[in-house]
């Protein structure tokens, strides 16, 4: 007897996407834009963030949704920071969901947030696989991870908006071919921006910033 097999797969992701699209529509209707902010752990998402925050706190209101699957630490530097900011556990979920977003949304008062960044769970598969609702989305790539993770990551690379290569301080340790990635990354995703950084040193953050000032 012939196995019989049945594609699920739209109709899984439907009710995320319905959820994702209320989400979008609701943060327009606050006047906020929301940034999802995906890297692997230790990739510098959090020293990234509050770099960008401390540059751009004059010229906007910022929030911050930190996703973990436990632990506040994230959320608690950003509060001792002056930054608003809410941690969500998801419950052992590797990523944050269109769901999980929402429920946050409704304990989080995001009146007169301009910008709302939520720092995802540390990864470069779950993450990408689940719209949750922003408006962009953003990946950091450190130098010391390597130039070939837009080849074993598609996805990830493929549904940003914007990349950022993080950790340009640590080029004489590691060996990473810049040529090499913006090519690999703008063959998955001709209109991808990408910026090379350093959140330790500022180095290449006007650009990010005015990446952000002008979306």
């Amino acid at each position: 007897m012939a196995v019989k097999v049945i594609d699920v797969n739209v109709g899984v992701f439907d009710e995320n996407n319905r959820i994702a699209d209320e989400v979008r529509a609701y943060n327009k209707s606050k006047g906020t834009k929301m940034i999802n902010i995906m890297a692997s752990p230790g990739a510098g998402k959090t020293t990234t963030l509050l770099r960008t925050i401390d540059a751009l706190k004059d010229e906007y209101s910022i929030g911050v949704m930190e996703a973990d699957i436990e632990a506040s630490v994230d959320a608690e530097k950003m509060i001792a920071a002056g930054v608003r900011s809410i941690q969500v556990h998801t419950g052992g979920e590797c990523a944050m969901d269109a769901s999980m977003v929402q429920q946050a949304l409704k304990e989080f008062d995001t009146d007169g947030i301009d910008l709302l960044f939520m720092e995802n769970v540390g990864n470069l598969v779950c993450t990408a696989e689940q719209d949750t609702g922003a408006d962009y989305n953003v990946e950091i790539l450190s130098v010391p991870e390597g130039d070939d993770k837009p080849l074993k990551y598609p996805l990830m690379f493929s549904i940003c908006q914007c990349v950022l290569i993080n950790k340009t301080d640590t080029r004489n340790w590691f060996s990473f071919d810049d040529d090499a990635v913006v090519e690999r990354i703008h063959r998955l995703n001709p209109e991808a921006k990408i910026f090379f950084i350093s959140s330790k040193t500022g180095e290449g953050f006007d650009q990010w910033l005015d990446w952000l000032r002008n979306i």
